[in-house]
């Protein structure tokens, strides 16, 4: 199992406004026994240093001015370190942190001139013979050390919260990009049922219509005629009814992997077989044995060989011919569906979609389609689908 990433531990803000104002308290504790005891400039110069420490976070650099101004003025005033001066660490720390990396150059650099200058006030205040390179070194270094060290942890924590950060800004920036490519799986899927659903429902239907029709007008003259177009309608309308029942059991069980096979090239004979029992003469001119193609590119023919030929039905009249025509040219697959029909005297009431799911069918392999009326009259379907 893989272990999971311990987020760093944060304060909140208003720990962060708590800790801060229990840091001052405690810095300032010593500072009314000083103010008594001894000496006024003392306590003022450390009430200096100390306070400003509660703005530490939202104004790091403008703190970190006052408070190097204040230890600054406590080299000229005071020949003696004083307890406030661990404030000035603090408020590099704090640069380091909360502001940028510039800033923070500069505070090191005004921490380690600053630990240079005290070493020097501090062996005055003994004597000019106490100021040698050994005396400098052990005063200088711990003070500078302070500083560096404040430094180096401040830098080291704004660079773990900029790596954090960035981590959850590129987290969250896959997560919209996944729910944005989920939205776009969902519309394309939303799209391939409707084009199942259209070319199944439409093509059933439309032989389901024209059967009834002829059924009706041959019934008042023979009603024995009329039962081979009611076998058709049964028969079609089982048929529907069993792709639908497919399809929906597709969407119902989809972890399951266990799916009815889609339509092949091989199963064009029984297509065009169906639509001239339905009453379209057609005649077709199929490769034998069918060549072999992808499942997707196989049922892009099927479907629109089955749209071509429910539009035959619907827009060509009552004696229009088809012919399908399906061959092999070099790389691709060519679909060709033409009638003698009504061609650009069709009506068309602009609500079918099959056309558009022609389209959309070849445009997702790559291909290309051709549709439109013929000289001479007629209506043709010419598909070309890479392979």
């Amino acid at each position: 199992m893989a272990r999971q990433l311990r987020q760093p531990l944060r304060l909140g803000p208003r720990a962060e406004r708590w800790f801060d104002v229990t840091l001052v308290v405690l810095l300032l504790l010593p500072v009314p026994l000083v103010l008594v005891l001894v000496d006024v400039l003392d306590g003022v110069l450390m009430t200096a240093q100390i306070t400003p420490l509660l703005w530490r976070r939202r104004h790091p650099v403008e703190v970190f001015v006052v408070i190097a101004a204040a230890t600054g003025l406590q080299a000229l005033l005071v020949d003696y370190p004083l307890w406030s001066q661990l404030a000035f660490p603090v408020a590099t720390y704090s640069v380091a942190r909360h502001a940028s990396a510039l800033p923070a150059a500069g505070a090191l650099l005004v921490g380690v001139v600053g630990a240079g200058v005290a070493a020097v006030d501090w062996l005055t205040n003994f004597d000019d013979q106490a100021i040698t390179w050994q005396n400098f070194t052990a005063y200088f270094v711990p003070v500078a050390l302070f500083v560096v060290v404040a430094w180096a942890l401040g830098t080291l924590a704004r660079t773990q919260q900029a790596y954090v950060d960035a981590l959850v800004e590129r987290g969250e920036r896959l997560e919209r990009e996944a729910a944005q490519q989920a939205a776009l799986a969902a519309v394309e899927e939303r799209h391939r049922i409707a084009r199942e659903m259209h070319d199944v429902v439409a093509h059933s239907l439309t032989t389901i219509v024209v059967q009834a029709d002829g059924a009706g007008a041959a019934a008042r003259q023979d009603p024995a005629v009329a039962v081979p177009a009611l076998g058709t309608i049964a028969a079609t309308g089982r048929e529907a009814i069993a792709e639908l029942r497919r399809m929906l059991g597709v969407l119902r069980a989809e972890d399951t992997g266990v799916t009815a096979p889609q339509p092949r090239l091989s199963d064009l004979p029984a297509l065009l077989a169906e639509a001239r029992d339905a009453g379209t003469p057609v005649e077709w001119s199929l490769p034998d044995p069918a060549p072999a193609v992808p499942d997707g590119v196989a049922l892009t023919a099927y479907r629109i060989v089955q749209e071509a030929l429910s539009n035959v039905r619907k827009h060509a009249g009552p004696d229009a011919r088809a012919r399908v025509e399906v061959r092999e040219d070099g790389p691709e697959l060519v679909v060709e569906v033409h009638d003698d029909g009504r061609g650009a005297a069709a009506t068309d009431d602009g609500r079918g979609l099959g056309l558009a799911g022609m389209q959309e069918r070849v445009a997702a392999h790559g291909g290309s389609l051709a549709i439109g009326p013929v000289a001479g009259g007629g209506f043709r379907v010419c598909a070309r689908i890479p392979r």
